[in-house]
């Protein structure tokens, strides 16, 4: 019980205990209550009633997050979008071909073996390259039986 509830109650017994006393020579000066004891049945409404309304505000609070996950979600995509639209335009098959075979020179400069499949469109094969012999072949690549 709230203490503002329990002030009414002791206020209530108060009254209704002068009103019974009046005249027997009994004065009430207060009442107090120490505890409420609530039918089981009551006390577990309540509870119900309480957890209800906190279950109801975690689930508001998972549903704002999960709003403002998705709204991050959005702006990310956006980002992206915008981005992936700015360098489309700036892309043609001439500055493909030339990140390619810089792709290809930083590959030619490791001393790994290497296998590079392509489409075939791109004249270039790296030879296996060593210390004294960085090369880049510009011969087609050669066809495997």
């Amino acid at each position: 019980m709230h203490t503002g509830q329990s002030t009414n109650i002791e206020k209530a017994i108060k009254d209704q205990m002068m009103i019974y006393l009046d005249g027997k020579g009994i004065l009430v000066e207060s009442v107090l209550l120490k505890s409420i004891q609530l039918p089981r049945s009551l006390a577990n409404a309540i509870e119900e009633k309480l957890e209800a309304k906190q279950q109801a505000q975690r689930m508001e609070f998972v549903l704002q997050q999960a709003k403002r996950e998705a709204e991050q979600k959005r702006i990310e995509a956006e980002g992206i979008r915008d981005a992936q639209s700015i360098i489309s335009e700036g892309l043609n098959p001439e500055i493909l071909q030339f990140k390619s075979i810089e792709a290809f020179m930083q590959l030619a400069k490791s001393p790994n073996a290497k296998i590079i499949v392509t489409d075939g469109d791109m004249p270039m094969m790296i030879d296996n390259c060593t210390e004294s012999n960085n090369s880049v072949n510009t011969r087609s690549p050669r066809k495997i039986n």
